[in-house]
């Protein structure tokens, strides 16, 4: 009887739907998920009754308000994407989990205009006729790498997959065992280059490679070299590889297609701003490639795609594969990545302006003010925890410049009443999704990796969970 007094208390859909902060919910989401959200939430409220002990009957009360906040609450999440902005506070810069590059502020605007009108994705102005999606890359690419043609696909293991489908079909590729690398998610180089319909034919040792192993390997039967830069991990100590100006001095080699698989691909040598030489794809190609693959959301700074350069006559063979159709990009990549690459015409203003080139040389006094503005900031707040600033080491990440490890400065969290663990679950499933990382007891927080603007966003959430 008493659970029935209980369910009794229960308000009905419509009464819910009659309350004024519904009423101005439907104005601005659908009926049918408010609908869905209501009764969601009655359920709940049904259950705790069937649940509940006798003696905590009587005390049973339903506040509406509440359950009208809950149902808000519910309606939002509900419609809200499931892919959401976060603030990086990792000090990872290409985040392979976080979205790796962010695009340049600058792009913006050209984005949004493609976006939200009709384009000139596949017709010629000029001409008044049908064109090409990947004409629109193909100057600047040229332009910036010095090769003779590109094609670019959806991301660089299909940007794999499609030369050696092409060059390799029904051969051998010779590849040194020591660059058969494994990529995120157990993604394997030798994988993804036998579904390319050719043979592998691993030369040399894990840590040495001679040009005698490559010369060993070849027979009529060999249609390509495959090189693949180690761009995720290094051996040190006792090494040797071949390089591939050494293979094109080789007779035997001179008319094979030499492919290099760059991975994270760069146009800007980093050492001259104080870090380690990275391969850029220039000089894979001064060095003889005859086609060189990489990423354009690594080192690049760009949107996710597979860049394909090279020599003309093989990139040519490419555009006619049939698979070039199913790996083949949208307006927006091609939109955000010839802007991007227009940013590259001035080395300056790439470095400035691609976030990716800007995190990676960020100097050290310049990370120290941000911090201390951080710090400042959280000081303000009062927060019953131990906050101070720290130096560490940020990383590059995404498969990138495995050893370099850049110097940074860090705020260092330790709550006083509750524990780390908890700290870094409430901000990470907070409004603004802040992603941190935990060391020795403490919550960090690295400013090379978040943007100034949104440091408020920060304070605004530690607020909350220490109030």
């Amino acid at each position: 009887m008493k659970k029935n007094q209980a369910f009794s208390k229960l308000p009905s859909v419509d009464k819910i739907l009659s309350n004024p902060r519904i009423e101005d919910l439907i104005n601005c989401y659908p009926r049918k998920l408010i609908l869905e959200s209501i009764r969601e939430k009655i359920n709940q409220k049904r259950e705790e009754i069937i649940f509940l002990d006798e003696k905590d009957i009587d005390s049973f009360d339903i506040k509406e308000e509440d359950l009208i906040s809950d149902i808000i609450n519910c309606v939002k999440d509900k419609f809200e994407l499931s892919i959401k902005k976060v603030v990086n506070g990792t000090g990872v810069i290409l985040h392979t989990n976080l979205g790796r590059s962010r695009l340049s502020p600058k792009i913006k605007d050209e984005l949004i205009n493609i976006a939200f009108g009709y384009s000139n994705l596949e017709y010629d102005l000029s001409e008044g006729q049908r064109g090409s999606r990947y004409d629109h890359l193909v100057e600047i690419i040229k332009e910036l790498t010095g090769a003779e043609d590109v094609l670019v696909v959806n991301n660089n293991a299909a940007a794999v997959l499609l030369v050696l489908d092409t060059l390799a079909r029904d051969g051998e590729i010779i590849v040194s065992r020591g660059e058969l690398v494994e990529v995120g998610g157990s993604f394997r180089i030798s994988s993804i280059m036998e579904l390319g319909s050719g043979k592998l034919v691993e030369v040399g040792s894990t840590n040495k490679t001679h040009i005698r192993d490559y010369k060993k390997a070849f027979n009529e039967n060999t249609k390509a070299i495959m090189k693949v830069h180690t761009s995720n991990y290094k051996i040190l100590g006792f090494t040797e590889s071949v390089e591939i100006d050494q293979l094109k001095q080789e007779e035997e080699f001179r008319e094979l297609p030499i492919i290099e698989d760059l991975g994270s691909g760069v146009f800007i040598d980093l050492s001259k701003y104080g870090l380690s030489y990275e391969p850029t794809v220039i000089d894979s190609i001064k060095k003889g490639a005859d086609v060189v693959t990489f990423s354009g959301d690594k080192m690049l700074g760009g949107p996710q795609a597979g860049i394909i350069v090279g020599k003309k006559k093989y990139i040519k063979k490419m555009k006619k594969n049939q698979l070039t159709r199913a790996l083949r990009v949208d307006k927006m990549t091609i939109a955000a990545l010839e802007a991007t690459l227009r940013i590259y015409l001035d080395e300056k203003d790439a470095i400035e302006n691609i976030p990716t080139l800007k995190m990676i040389t960020c100097k050290l006094e310049e990370l120290d003010k941000k911090a201390d503005l951080l710090l400042h900031k959280i000081l303000n707040l009062n927060i019953d925890a131990a906050v101070e600033k720290q130096k560490d080491v940020s990383q590059v990440g995404g498969g990138s410049m495995p050893l370099e490890k850049l110097d940074t400065y860090t705020i260092a969290i330790k709550p006083n009443k509750f524990s780390v663990s908890y700290l870094e679950k409430t901000l990470r499933n907070s409004e603004s999704h802040i992603i941190g990382r935990i060391n020795e007891d403490k919550y960090i927080l690295d400013v090379r990796t978040i943007e100034e603007n949104e440091f408020d966003f920060i304070i605004k959430e530690l607020k909350k969970v220490f109030n």
